[in-house]
């Protein structure tokens, strides 16, 4: 197949490391793939920062697609794909729905739509008009997790969604089977998004490390810690650290702990997960997909930090051969999510968005954009 995915800026978030891995796994199974993504768009506080750091004016970060071998182009400014930005192909795929007017209004030739949906990124109980309208397209989607299935049939009426969960590479995350640590150790995202619930983690860190003051903490992110949203004086930061050195970090942790409010599936507690970490969550989306509760880890309610914190203290006081049947428990979940299955599945996905087009279930009228 002749395929052209089109994203935002293509940076280091984790979708985006995601559909890397889809381009690069697509390309050596002999497909045409192409990425095209937008610039990166620097704030004026942003630029102001660094220019008052000395830092000159701020350079595009490094990005996921960086060194595989899939062709990238970005393009010259933020706007919609046109019909001269891409080639004539099978399948294109929109990434977010900032990027699906533009390929929804691309001709024919341009290939079958698809929009690859990786979140429904909105706090609970909120709506947001131009999202919503991206959900109505006429597109093919395909979803990473059993939450999005829902949601699409519950609220937009749609049946006929491809669900392809995010997976592991076991060849870069694993651990070999360890005891509990001496010193209690907790591993953590740190991001300033309010969706990713940071607030509510510290809030239970703080609890937790009330009953164990010897607690540690392993954390590391994109950004750095903001000093509106510290990181405790027992917490070590590790910003943007390499790809192979992450499965050491998760390694060191007896338990991985996720604060967010909504996440499409969260690749971290998987990763944890392969790396023989348990895991914590809140109810948060795609967390349901691997937790079974009590085996691998615990669920809590969105935004309680008293139960995150009641949990998380469950796992560091179990005994050394508790911990290990929960810590080989949530192991054995990893091994369940591989790249290869998921790449067949959305392969599968790109197909029958092909042939739903070719049979005129898929229309080409516009969504008028939500005001």
């Amino acid at each position: 197949m002749k395929i052209t995915f089109v994203l935002p800026y293509a940076g280091l978030q984790g979708g985006i490391r995601v559909i890397a891995i889809y381009a690069e796994r697509l390309a050596r199974r002999g497909h045409d793939v192409r990425v095209i993504s937008m610039p990166q768009v620097f704030t004026m506080r942003h630029t102001a920062k660094s220019l008052l750091l000395g830092r000159g004016l701020p350079r595009p970060e490094p990005s996921h697609f960086d060194g595989i071998d899939v062709p990238h182009r970005v393009l010259d400014s933020v706007r919609p794909v046109t019909d001269d930005d891409v080639p004539d192909g099978d399948v294109v795929i929109a990434t977010f729905y900032t990027t699906a007017y533009g390929v929804q209004s691309l001709s024919p030739s341009k290939g079958a739509k698809a929009i690859f949906i990786q979140n429904y990124e909105v706090p609970p109980g909120k709506f947001n008009p131009t999202l919503d309208a991206t959900w109505r397209m006429p597109m093919h989607k395909i979803v990473i997790s059993k939450w999005l299935v829902d949601w699409a049939r519950d609220k937009f009426g749609d049946t006929s969604i491809s669900h392809v969960p995010n997976s592991v590479d076991m060849e870069q995350f694993h651990a070999p089977a360890r005891n509990r640590n001496v010193r209690p150790t907790v591993g953590m995202l740190y991001s300033s998004s309010p969706l990713k619930g940071c607030s509510v983690s510290l809030k239970a860190l703080e609890r937790v490390a009330a009953v164990l003051p010897s607690l540690r903490v392993v954390s590391f992110g994109a950004e750095q810690p903001d000093f509106r949203l510290p990181l405790p004086s027992y917490a070590e930061f590790h910003h943007r650290p390499p790809q192979q050195q992450l499965r050491d970090l998760y390694a060191q942790c007896d338990v991985w702990m996720c604060g967010s409010h909504v996440e499409g599936f969260h690749l971290p507690p998987l990763e944890a997960m392969a790396c023989r970490c348990p895991v914590v969550s809140t109810r948060c989306g795609g967390p349901l997909d691997i937790i079974d509760e009590g085996v691998n880890g615990h669920l809590v309610n969105v935004k309680d930090d008293v139960a995150l914190a009641d949990r998380v203290l469950r796992v560091l006081t179990l005994s050394n051969d508790d911990w290990k049947r929960m810590s080989d428990a949530a192991y054995r979940t990893a091994t369940h999510f591989t790249w290869d299955d998921a790449t067949d599945l959305f392969e599968q996905a790109l197909h029958r968005a092909i042939e739903r087009t070719r049979r005129g279930q898929l229309g080409t009228h516009m969504v008028k954009h939500a005001a």
